[in-house]
């Protein structure tokens, strides 16, 4: 046992003063009136009372007091199993990058444990963080600060979203040692390599002798990509190796964290990867909007999808008579498409009864006026139509001849000649096609090579800049030798994807409402050119598919901004301030950094996911720095103080009772009974001594009994924004008066909340706006989970947000809050015991518990409110929550003039007096429950009791 305070023990020289002072004090004078003094001496004398107190009482009394004093000097008990030495100023480094997370609380609450030490020797400490800090800020060892005041700093902190950067901590530690500062070096090490390892490792012992404290059973994961294949999406998972066999749950969510489908992956010992493969329906597939690994926290173990991780229903048009199973139309096709897309073939009608991201139409499936149309419809609404040509497609446009033939040395034309008659595809002689053709095209088929041709077959040219296929090498080996052309006209080039060497174009697409047509100018068999023998083919129809589903492909310089990242827990959330663009080609292999969060970048219409296992490579242990500890052996010293304070006070109370019982004459010491005033005035010095005791702040600290448990009052969590923590102050002030003027009840001034340290049992109502940057910790979150249980309703407020699309994930319904308030109310909810929940209808006890009300409006009108179902029989039928987004608090601002500073939209006053009927049926509610909906069944138990 260790003694924080020694110098208290003086006090024991003040034992034998309290000892004199029970056994000096005389008893009180008994006085005794009785004229008869005969009958006086007769009385024999008889003295009740003794001149001190029995000696068991004395020793009690005694213990008491050493117990008071011995707290008082604040003992405790190491429990330090590391045996670290804590006699000098240390410099404190921490890994905190995203290998950390995984024990971050252990983590912190070992370092916890050395700060307490270093604070009680009186040695200051310098702390070193090695993942990079946001902004340009450079990385450096901090000043010498107070533990205390360290372990206040490092108490809410969480570890970083990217690696550790140890050459900038190298440089940092350098600094240090050209200053001259040398001491002992705490290490708190995440165990995972890097290339820098060696010269840190030097740097720190050039300081002094390092103590490298590890956690040995952290789980260090990645989720990698693989292959997304047909059957399955294929993930990898790596990870540190460890001697001992792990089992690890591999979860598959949707945007509203919906789990579809659980995998338990077995990792050998000494395993560094695992294959982990998610076998669903492509319907199931394609709504995954992350996968992450149980029980492991942090950003590395989830992993964002986008659209490059789905599949892409694709429809092939069959029905056609020359489409044989081995080489027909749909043979190459079925095989370019199938490594990257969901493939359906079927009649036109089949396909178009399912969602479809791309429809594809050999030669002549587009026969009839009726499919077109049907297609055409289909188009319009966002879809996208790959067509090739073939002899039906030159017969449907009205041609049949052939171009003649060109000689070889002689000048090439890519028009038929004058006295060939051209139908424009828009003209009334081929309104068979019509709006289904991308670009008008010219009679007949054009023919390169041949008996009749002088020409050679044309190869492919380089793809331009504004092509889907830019970037796709083009075989040598391709070539073309039969085509359908396109009739020449001032904007061909823009609707031209690729053109052949002579310029005649090869692929050709133009806008139709929301969707898109392609022609390919020759056939989906090899009848016309080889291109569907070649590997361009299927990158080709790839580029296609990745257009098909609405997204944009972004041009590989094109810079796609932070749209939402991951913090250090694994939370999406808003990017940091200091988080950049990343340019479109980047995805894939950029590494994450400070400047690029883990999360998802671009608009919504080209978004992409950047995950930490994109490039995190082969991850190894990392070596030892200097003397490797267990982490878990630092652990908080036992405070015997607040023990031995209890034991006193347990102490004072028995010589009290004893006291009574000895005045009461139930007690006898020696023939008398003991004087109980001297027991109660050592009883009152121990008292004041225990509660001027320095080691038992738990129960020595004093609290003004809180306003709330004197009167009702209605509550509200502040969000640390000035502007939204005064609405919210205004709002409840005002519905509190209004309540006051209009119903029996009595409300006082609102109370502002924070969940994890106040007392929350006694508000009836808590109101609680969610702001973008809202985060849950998982203290709130029990607080809130209690309280909801123990019978109080939590009202949530989205402020504008519509709480259903919120949990779909649509941010861009937003009436009147900041961009992130739906994923906010997503991390904020996470944790809570919502029940299953319904809109608020008419039929609901909360909307006749006062007024008899139809619309529930804040600040804005027209959004759902939400509460539990009916029936539920948890905290007898009341809803524990109701989840709105009509921005009430706005609605109800009273300020200090008495004025109303916030419009009601659109109604005006009359929506603001909706606003006041429905938060005064919500205080009721909370106030009295469920008795309105007893009352309905009143007559059937006054029947009852007739009968």
């Amino acid at each position: 046992m260790i003694l924080a305070a020694p110098w208290v023990l003086w006090a024991f020289v003040l034992l034998p003063v309290v000892w004199l002072l029970l056994r000096a004090l005389p008893p009180r004078p008994r006085e005794q009136s009785f004229p008869p003094i005969a009958l006086l001496r007769g009385l024999g004398a008889r003295n009740d009372d003794v001149a001190r107190a029995p000696l068991w009482l004395l020793i009690l009394r005694c213990m008491a007091v050493v117990l008071v004093i011995t707290a008082c000097a604040q003992p405790f008990i190491t429990r330090d199993r590391a045996g670290i030495s804590m006699s000098a100023d240390t410099l404190l480094v921490i890994d905190n990058g995203w290998a950390a997370a995984p024990g971050w609380t252990q983590r912190l609450r070992a370092v916890d444990s050395i700060l307490e030490r270093l604070a009680r020797n009186g040695h200051s400490v310098r702390l070193l963080l090695t993942a990079p800090p946001t902004g340009n800020e450079v990385m450096r060892v901090g000043d010498a600060q107070d533990p205390a005041i360290m372990r206040t700093i490092l108490a809410p902190s969480e570890p970083q979203p990217w690696g550790v950067d140890r050459r900038a901590a190298t440089g940092a530690v350098r600094a240090l040692l050209q200053h001259g500062w040398h001491g002992p070096v705490l290490y708190l090490a995440d165990g995972m390599a890097t290339g820098d390892d060696a010269a840190f490792a030097t740097a720190l012992r050039d300081v002094g002798p390092v103590h490298d404290l590890r956690l040995p059973d952290a789980d260090i994961v990645t989720l990698a990509p693989g292959h997304n294949g047909a059957e399955a999406l294929d993930l990898r998972l790596r990870t540190v190796p460890r001697p001992v066999l792990r089992q690890v749950s591999v979860r598959a969510q949707t945007i509203d964290n919906s789990t579809l489908q659980v995998l338990h992956v077995t990792m050998p010992p000494d395993a560094r990867q695992a294959d982990v493969r998610l076998t669903l329906p492509v319907e199931l597939r394609n709504q995954l909007d992350h996968v992450e690994v149980d029980a492991i926290n942090g950003p590395a173990s989830v992993r964002l999808l986008d659209e490059n991780d789905r599949r892409r229903p694709v429809g092939l048009i069959s029905g056609n008579a020359s489409d044989t199973p081995l080489m027909g139309s749909l043979f190459y096709l079925r095989r370019a498409l199938a490594p990257g897309a969901e493939l359906r073939e079927g009649t036109l009608d089949t396909l178009l009864s399912r969602p479809l991201s791309i429809l594809i139409a050999p030669d002549g499936t587009l026969g009839s006026p009726d499919a077109r149309h049907k297609v055409e419809e289909w188009v319009r609404r966002g879809g996208t139509l790959i067509r090739f040509s073939g002899p039906l497609l030159v017969q449907a446009a009205g041609g049949t001849g052939i171009a003649p033939p060109v000689p070889a040395d002689g000048p090439r034309t890519d028009t038929p000649p004058a006295e060939t008659t051209s139908r424009d595809i828009h003209g009334a002689n081929t309104s068979v096609a019509d709006t289904l053709l991308p670009v008008p095209l010219m009679d007949g088929e054009r023919v390169l090579g041949g008996a009749m041709s002088w020409s050679k077959p044309e190869h492919l040219a380089a793809f331009d800049a504004r092509s889907p296929f830019h970037d796709l090498p083009v075989p040598a080996d391709v070539t073309v030798s039969k085509q359908v052309l396109a009739r020449p006209s001032t904007d061909l080039d823009t609707h031209t994807w690729a053109r052949l060497v002579d310029g005649t174009p090869l692929v050709t697409h133009a806008a139709l409402g929301a969707g898109q047509v392609v022609l390919f100018h020759v056939t989906s068999t090899a009848d016309w050119s080889n291109l569907p023998l070649s590997g361009l083919f299927v990158g080709m129809l790839q580029r296609l598919g990745e257009r098909a589903v609405g997204i944009e492909t972004p041009a590989d310089q094109s810079l796609l901004s932070p749209y939402m990242t991951l913090d250090g827990a694994g939370v999406e959330g808003p990017p940091p301030a200091g988080a950049q663009a990343v340019r479109a080609d980047a995805f894939g292999h950029i590494a994450v950094s400070a400047a690029h969060p883990p999360g998802l970048y671009g608009p919504r219409a080209s978004r992409r996911a950047l995950n930490i296992g994109d490039d995190a490579g082969e991850m190894l242990p990392q070596q030892p720095v200097g003397t490797v500890m267990d982490l878990r052996g630092q652990t908080p010293d036992l405070a015997l103080g607040p023990i031995l304070a209890v034991l006193a006070l347990g102490l004072v109370l028995v010589d009290g009772i004893a006291a009574i019982l000895m005045r009461s004459g139930m007690i006898r010491a020696g023939g008398g009974r003991t004087n109980g005033r001297r027991a109660g005035l050592v009883s009152a010095v121990i008292l004041a001594a225990l509660a001027s005791a320095p080691s038992a702040p738990a129960w020595a600290e004093t609290r003004d009994v809180p306003g709330a448990a004197l009167e009702t009052r209605l509550g509200y969590i502040i969000t640390n924004h000035a502007d939204i923590d005064d609405v919210s102050r205004e709002g409840l002030q005002g519905l509190s008066d209004y309540v006051n003027a209009r119903t029996s009840a009595v409300l006082g001034h609102p109370d502002a909340l924070v969940p994890e340290r106040d007392d929350l049992s006694y508000y009836p109502m808590i109101y609680w706006p969610v702001t973008a940057d809202a985060t849950a910790t998982p203290a709130r979150t029990a607080a809130l989970n209690a309280y909801m249980r123990h019978g109080g309703i939590l009202m949530i407020d989205t402020q504008g947000q519509d709480p259903a699309t919120a949990q779909a994930g649509n941010d861009d319904s937003f009436t009147g809050s900041a961009p992130g308030t739906a994923a906010a109310l997503r991390r904020m909810t996470a944790g809570l015991d919502i029940p299953p929940l319904t809109k608020l209808d008419d039929h609901h006890v909360l909307t006749h518990t006062f007024y008899l009300l139809h619309d529930f409006p804040g600040r804005y009108d027209g959004m759902p409110v939400w509460v539990a179902q009916e029936g539920d029989s948890t905290n007898d039928g009341v809803s524990p929550v109701i989840i709105g987004s009509n921005d009430w608090a706005h609605a109800w601002a009273v300020d200090d003039s008495g004025g109303t500073p916030y419009a009601t939209i659109p109604d005006g006053p009359e929506q603001r007096t909706l606003a006041y009927r429905f938060g005064v049926n919500a205080v009721l509610y909370a106030l009295t429950g469920n008795y309105k909906a007893d009352q309905v069944h009143v007559p059937a138990l006054l029947k009852r009791l007739g009968e």
